[in-house]
């Protein structure tokens, strides 16, 4: 056989591999949070150390309006108490972190990726029905 065509059918293979790999994506995998750490479906140990995923968003408020008693102080008279509706315009806030961390709590279920050659776990995300 033709060394070069060797080469090159060898070469096809192995970049057939590494895009098959690549179209399925990272390896992500449900786990469930315990009093002593993570729990991974296919994996089982119990991870004592891992990372929680910390999301920045941009939150986008409508406008809206509330309404309903109203009880508060005024210079001088004490307090007063009356009917009010309250109107607020449509505004965005930038970098709102979203922090689930503390949330978590034993029996949840969580989507986590594992890094660094399986050696770390990322939890992305709390997952419900």
């Amino acid at each position: 056989m033709n060394p070069y065509k060797k080469l090159a059918t060898t070469l096809d293979n192995r970049m057939s591999g590494h895009a098959a790999s690549a179209i399925t994506g990272l390896p992500a995998e449900l786990g469930t949070m315990t009093a002593g750490g993570l729990k991974l479906d296919r994996f089982k140990h119990e991870i004592a150390d891992y990372y929680v995923a910390d999301w920045m968003a941009k939150l986008h408020l409508p406008a809206f309006t509330l309404g309903g008693t109203v009880t508060g102080l005024t210079s001088g008279s004490g307090a007063v108490t009356g009917q009010g509706t309250f109107a607020f315009g449509e505004s965005e806030v930038e970098d709102v972190r979203l922090e689930f961390q503390h949330g978590l709590k034993s029996g949840d279920r969580v989507l986590a990726i594992p890094i660094n050659d399986g050696n770390d776990v990322v939890i992305i995300c709390k997952v419900v029905k």
